[in-house]
């Protein structure tokens, strides 16, 4: 039997008009690339919004054209989010830390017919003209009082709004329409679409905003350090105008220096990002000698979080909430937040489970399986292949139907990569990516851990263990360090002493080298793949 309840088909755009009529004071504060700070409300937004869409139809955009975006977090970045789903196309988001390679690939792969950038990004266009798509339309996001001189035939974002209506006939479109494209990464091979729906999307942000209340409420003012071109900046620009929290957007400068005075002055509450970033705050948080003053709570995803790194944020009064998910997830499927039974027990034990990356956010399933394929229980100790299931998890990539089926396995559960455990709590711990894990003698060394651990020593700035070729051990880890103090770099016995409280001897790093700085993916996160290519060939003390 069913039951007799309206079905109103969820819709992105009604994210902002609900903002805009009930959370009238909450809004965007925004650092442009012109140079200045921009204030925008949510019902500024909404009418911009409108307005945008009405320029863009006249453009020739429809019901499922792609409409890619290259820029930073900003104010009209945000109107694109919104205007372009509202109308029935599909928001692209590119990340502009890709290969020109991969970026001509994604913008061919999606087939986008309009390319929205910031100033920023001029440069780069202009170096890829003659490989762009024929008939792609360019769209600089400034005013026509900042429109540069140029060979390439650019349109101006502000002259597409102006003498628009803010009123715009949003259609009612099936829930299951998409409406946002983003793609992997692509450390290995092409990079791979995710296409999310009206649907998948505004689940996601009720999820979130359950999850992490000290973040997203009412009144709250969220930096997003993670990038809009990076998984919707995991949701913040849906969630935060959902519950009334205003969003203070950083553009491109995203240094320690320049995000503390942005935090300081525009009074922020909570921050996510990508641990690299969060290196650079805790810098200029010890050469301040505190912490921006309002600043409450910073999420921090990925990759894992070193424990000393969640240490030092705690200690100084901000909680760490240690959050994991992955592009094809939309993307948050677990949070770190701890109920309030758990935030009354001993520090070291509420630091212990801060380490691990969280529970599942409601809408998610997790299950891990062993080689053979058989689900193990979820007791802490049992390690698997970490599956994920949910309304706001991919079913297959965009037109790949060879990545889809080896994503998938024969229940309809996405594969992950990664190797984890879950306890009694339901607390997700990822060993490693399944291709950083390090088989030693027939043994797995979990790089994560060692690296955690590593990081806790104080002349050790970032680090990252990989494995090496071994003749009798078939690999052995090698632990590469950026010193804090290039004149004074870590002795490889005191790392070794930290580590022999937590792990097995026989788990130790070989060898350590020292280098100015890691190298990092698109999306932040330290390349592996690139740091084995600088070692290739790299032979280990005992190994000649």
């Amino acid at each position: 039997m069913q039951g007799q309840m309206m079905h109103v088909p969820l819709s992105i755009i009604e994210i902002l008009r609900f903002a805009a009529e009930s959370h009238p004071g909450a809004g965007i504060v925004s650092v442009r690339t012109e140079g200045d700070l921009h204030r925008e409300s949510y019902a500024e937004a909404y009418a911009r919004a409108g307005q945008l869409a009405h320029g863009l139809a006249g453009l020739g955009v429809g019901p499922g054209d792609r409409v890619a975006t290259l820029a930073w977090n900003g104010y009209r970045h945000f109107e694109l989010y919104y205007a372009v789903s509202g109308m029935g196309a599909v928001c692209h988001t590119i990340n502009p830390r890709l290969s020109a390679e991969q970026m001509l690939y994604i913008i061919g792969h999606a087939g986008d017919s309009v390319l929205c950038l910031d100033l920023t990004f001029v440069p780069l266009i202009e170096a890829l003209a003659d490989k762009l798509p024929g008939g792609l339309k360019l769209v600089l996001m400034t005013d026509r009082a900042h429109m540069p001189e140029s060979a390439v035939d650019f349109l101006c974002y502000e002259d597409l709004l102006a003498g628009q209506h803010t009123a715009y006939a949003w259609p009612e479109l099936p829930e299951d329409t998409a409406a946002g494209l983003c793609y992997t990464s692509g450390t290995t091979g092409h990079p791979k679409g995710a296409l999310y729906t009206h649907r998948s999307t505004v689940l996601h942000a009720l999820f979130l905003s359950i999850a992490v209340p000290r973040s997203l409420h009412e009144g709250a003012r969220i930096l997003p350090v993670v990038p809009m071109f990076h998984v919707n900046s995991w949701g913040l620009p849906y969630a935060a105008p959902l519950v009334g929290a205003s969003l203070v957007m950083p553009g491109g400068r995203l240094d320690g220096a320049s995000l503390f005075d942005l935090m300081e002055a525009e009074a922020v509450t909570a921050s996510w990002g990508v641990p690299t970033v969060w290196l650079g705050l805790r810098a200029e948080m010890e050469n301040r000698g505190g912490k921006p003053a309002a600043l409450d709570q910073v999420v921090i995803g990925g990759s894992a979080a070193p424990r000393a790194m969640i240490e030092f944020f705690e200690g100084r009064g901000v909680d760490v909430c240690h959050a994991w998910g992955m592009t094809e997830m939309s993307p948050v499927g677990t949070h770190g937040q701890l109920s309030r039974s758990m935030q009354s027990e001993p520090f070291d034990r509420q630091m212990a489970l801060k380490s691990k990356q969280g529970r599942r956010v409601f809408g998610v399933e997790l299950k891990i399986t062993g080689e053979d394929g058989t689900r193990q229980p979820h007791d802490g100790k049992a390690v698997g292949e970490l599956f994920v299931r949910g309304n706001t998890i991919i079913s297959g990539y965009y037109q790949n139907a060879e990545a889809t089926e080896k994503a998938m396995d024969a229940e309809g559960w996405f594969g992950t990569g990664d190797v984890a455990s879950i306890d009694a709590q339901g607390f997700l711990y990822i060993q490693d990516r399944s291709k950083d894990l390090i088989k030693s003698g027939g043994e797995w060394i979990s790089s994560i851990d060692l690296e955690n651990i590593a990081m806790a020593h104080p002349k050790v700035a970032n680090c990252a263990v990989i494995a090496i070729p071994h003749p009798k051990w078939d690999e052995r880890p090698l632990l590469v360090v950026v010193p804090r103090d290039a004149g004074d770099p870590p002795d490889l016995a005191e790392i070794h002493a930290m580590m022999l409280e937590h792990v097995a001897r026989w788990q130790l790093p070989d060898a350590m080298e020292c280098v100015e700085d890691l190298p990092l993916t698109a999306t932040g996160k330290v390349s592996k793949l690139t740091l084995r290519q600088r070692f290739d060939g790299y032979v280990l003390p005992d190994a000649g």
